[in-house]
């Protein structure tokens, strides 16, 4: 098996979850039993997701170390803006991004939306709903993994990054 009873995992749209028991059972009434990761996010403590130990690598990867967060943090300036101008295909990329569950991918997106909420609001006009939303659920996932690897609140990721980025601008 992959993972480990007490591994913090990735799962694509639910975030960061602790795997608390690898469990067999039948849930297809077939009397065929599998292997499932029981996990808790760690948003929610309550709810409990059952991932099939044998489809676990296309949906659940190891969540970033304190290192590995750090230098994705440090890369931050240098990740290439995901800009696509077709307001369908906007979507289809950012619900792909979302669902392929990868940090750097979640930043290219998070500065494109935020590139077109400074764009809009200069032209005096809102910001999307569609981006409004993605950029929540994208910044959600990436802070809430970031700040499990750093130990901290996910609140205070952004600030952190924004810190972290400014700091190195001035030793440049």
């Amino acid at each position: 098996m992959k993972y480990e009873i007490g591994d913090f995992v990735s799962k694509s749209v639910t975030g960061v979850c602790k795997i608390e028991d690898i469990v067999s059972l039948d849930l297809t009434g077939k009397k065929e039993n599998k292997l499932y990761y029981l996990m808790k996010s760690i948003e929610d403590e309550k709810g409990k997701l059952y991932v099939p130990v044998s489809n676990s690598d296309a949906i659940l990867r190891l969540c970033l170390t304190k290192e590995e967060a750090w230098k994705l943090i440090e890369r931050i300036p240098e990740i290439p803006t995901a800009w696509i101008d077709n307001e369908k295909m906007r979507e289809q990329k950012y619900k792909a991004t979302v669902k392929s569950n990868d940090p750097e991918a979640l930043i290219s997106i998070i500065k494109m939306i935020y590139q077109r909420k400074k764009k809009r609001l200069a032209q005096g006009k809102k910001c999307t709903t569609t981006d409004a939303r993605y950029f929540q659920i994208a910044e959600n996932l990436l802070y809430m993994e970031l700040g499990a690897a750093l130990g901290k609140p996910k609140e205070e990721v952004c600030e952190t990054i924004i810190e972290y980025i400014n700091k190195g601008r001035q030793e440049a």
